[in-house]
Formats: C-alpha cells, structure tokens, sequence
C-alpha cells in the first residue's frame, strides 16, 4: 500500500514515531488473562447483586 502522504510529510511521521517515547516495549497479548478478569468481575458482581437483594428483601 502506498502511502497518500508527501514524503516530506511521511519523514515528519517517520521521526515522531521514531523518538524514544514512542518506543515503548508491550508485553505480548493474553487473552486467557483478559477472559479470566472479566470472568471475575462478572461472578463478583452477581455475587454483590445477590447479597443487596437479600439486605432490601
């Protein structure tokens, strides 16, 4: 794919993304970790939604 910028433009983008604050190592994606998490949350609050209808019954 070529790029629709001039290549005046594109060295500009090509510099900025090269500064040391955009180089910022990311750990790999695990999505058994985000599945988990979100497991948690959605068992934790059934778990408080059961607990304030036996306080309000």
């Amino acid at each position: 794919m070529t790029s629709r910028l001039t290549p005046e433009d594109q060295s500009k983008v090509d510099s900025y993304l090269a500064a040391p604050q955009h180089q910022v190592e990311r750990q790999p994606f695990r999505p058994w970790r985000l599945l988990l998490i979100v497991l948690l949350v959605v068992i934790g609050l059934g778990v408080l939604s059961r607990l304030l209808s036996r306080l309000v019954s």
